[in-house]
């Protein structure tokens, strides 16, 4: 029976006085074993496994898998019905397969101008913006509010960096851009400084969900977010096409108020137009906004804006199903796995295929967990500590399901040792690498590596790190909370390929399918190294519930105080 040792950084919860040699116990040996057998994991996670809960999950009958949806309805019923199958355990203590979700349904008309001296500059839908307004209330408005553009509107003060300078912008609407400010090397004025916003590696400071924050604190009345398609990492086209119909939230008894009234996209050539209406030059804005000396510019301009609602109340549901452990003082601690279960339902407006099937988001993730599960149900001896498989809703809404799940847990999230996520699996073939997004954040990269090894791998880091990976996907929600998370993605290396084969494959795939249509079962898809990412992740999962200590986060990582905090409560002043 081998065993796996990881090289770990630091003591642990549970044996804070550990060494930096750590031995986890069992890894590569259950699943060798039941190779050999004929009967175990090995022979349980196959391509043709795994493309068949896809080719299901993906189809028109599942309307393209809407949360509150009869596409939703179906996927449950599919889930639940595989998880049964496999062996797994009710995982709501309540002894059901479901999670309810309540969530806030709605879908927001915008009609709204710019004044320009004297001149209106009208702002056509899709066309010139994309607008929701989330508060939870029939109508939102925004009258006659002065333009200011702030930069990146960061304000992140272990950088030494506030791109409003004391200006007070309440009631005011904020011209950002989206990313992190491209902060030169000084050393190499043709690299990015990797001591501000690592360098290349997008920042949460850079995702847009922190740009509408950072405009509610300061009390904006509304946003417009210029897009450009290399920094906000996909084309304009998907946020037309996700924002422009029901968006989804989860109540919240302030009903959102507190948020700016108007929260919207801008295509840069529409905000290149207004800004030059306005007397400014984008791109010499851009230059100063990329120094910590950038000063806010106040526009001659005014929007006037209004945003009707349509609510509804709806409840959606979390499927979640559970492997007890076998140890009986360990069972109580846990892994989550998680994959979202959702996509962009249906669009009656499309000419055409009207159907978002999302067959590589999600339902290849979705495919991938399953098979997971059912390795680790046929693995002997069974992990030790409990395996919880969660199938979360309304990703594509803003990560609301694993949000939901992270303030409403069903298992204790201090005990919970690791989250594992997957959202759109390698569809291409064998790797010699696998990514991990965020790698350096947690000790569950040392574990990762080690198994990677074993398949005569190795671990890199996310080839499109500007894009900001790590802060869109589930995992994000359990790392805002504090659980170590591990989000592992198709490598960069493909065999017997081109050097440039997988990052086609991925530019490909972003411009043509990401959040379209198109995004179906594909004839040339080679399911082969999902397969072997499978059964990596499924070690991976079982060296942390094996293991003697605990996952941590690395020194350095802005999730490390979270967990810090939630474990010792008492020394959290």
């Amino acid at each position: 029976m081998s065993r796996l040792r990881v090289r770990l950084f630091s003591g642990s919860r549970r044996n804070p006085a550990a060494g930096i040699l750590i031995v986890l116990g069992l890894v590569s040996s259950p699943i060798r074993a039941a190779q050999s057998e004929k009967s175990g994991a090995e022979t349980v996670i196959t391509a043709g496994s795994i493309l068949g809960h896809i080719r299901t999950l993906a189809s028109d009958e599942f309307e393209g898998r809407a949360p509150a949806s009869p596409g939703e309805d179906k996927t449950v019923d599919y889930l639940v019905g595989e998880m049964k199958r496999m062996g797994l355990a009710p995982g709501n203590p309540d002894g059901s397969y479901a999670q309810k979700v309540p969530l806030v349904g709605f879908q927001t008309r915008v009609s709204g101008s710019i004044a320009v001296g004297t001149s209106q500059i009208p702002l056509q839908k899709s066309e010139d913006w994309t607008a929701v307004s989330r508060h939870q209330v029939p109508m939102a408005e925004v009258l006659d509010s002065p333009l200011v553009f702030v930069g990146y509107g960061v304000v992140a003060p272990e950088y030494g960096w506030d791109d409003y300078k004391g200006l007070d912008v309440r009631g005011k609407t904020l011209v950002m851009l989206v990313n992190d400010p491209p902060v030169a090397d000084p050393a190499d004025g043709q690299k990015l400084d990797e001591a501000r916003f690592r360098g290349r590696a997008m920042t949460y400071y850079g995702r847009w969900t922190y740009k509408y924050e950072i405009a509610a604190e300061k009390g904006a009345a509304a946003v417009l977010l210029v897009h450009e398609t290399g920094p906000a990492g996909y084309p304009y086209e998907v946020v037309v096409g996700s924002w422009g119909r029901e968006n989804f939230d989860i109540p919240r008894e302030d009903r959102n108020l507190g948020r700016a009234a108007v929260e919207s996209w801008i295509p840069e050539p529409k905000a290149r137009a207004l800004l030059a209406a306005c007397g400014q030059d984008l791109d010499q804005l851009k230059r100063k906004a990329a120094t910590k000396e950038f000063q806010p510019v106040k526009l001659d301009a005014r929007l006037s804006a209004k945003a009707e609602n349509t609510l509804r109340q709806v409840e959606s549901r979390n499927v979640v199903g559970k492997l007890v452990g076998s140890d009986p003082v360990l069972r109580d601690e846990s892994i989550v796995y998680t994959a979202h279960w959702d996509h962009l339902g249906k669009d009656p407006s499309l000419k055409g295929d009207q159907i978002y099937n999302g067959a590589a988001d999600n339902a290849s993730g979705v495919a991938m967990m399953l098979e997971i599960a059912h390795g680790l149900t046929q693995v002997e001896p069974k992990p030790k500590r409990s395996m919880v498989f969660l199938a979360v809703t309304a990703e594509e809404k803003g990560l609301l399901g694993a949000k939901y799940y992270a303030s409403h847990p069903l298992y204790p999230l201090e005990k919970t040792l690791a989250n594992i996520n997957t959202d759109v699996i390698n569809l291409w073939g064998r790797t010699q690498d696998i990514t991990s997004v965020g790698l350096g954040q947690t000790t569950l990269d040392e574990i990762l590596e080690h198994v990677a090894k074993g398949q005569g791998r190795s671990v890199g880091p996310d080839p499109d790190q500007e894009k900001g990976m790590y802060f869109r996907s589930d995992h994000f929600e359990f790392a805002r909370a504090g659980v170590p998370a591990l989000n592992a993605k198709s490598g960069a290396e493909y065999r017997d390929r081109p050097a440039d084969y997988g990052q086609a494959k991925r530019d490909t795939y972003t411009k043509d399918d990401y959040h379209k249509p198109s995004d179906e079962v594909k004839p040339d898809w080679d399911l082969s190294g999902a397969v072997e990412d499978a059964r990596l992740l499924l070690e991976v999962g079982l060296a942390v519930a094996n293991g003697t200590t605990w996952p941590e986060w690395k020194p350095g990582s802005e999730f490390r105080a979270r967990r810090e905090t939630m474990l010792h409560p008492a020394n959290s002043n």
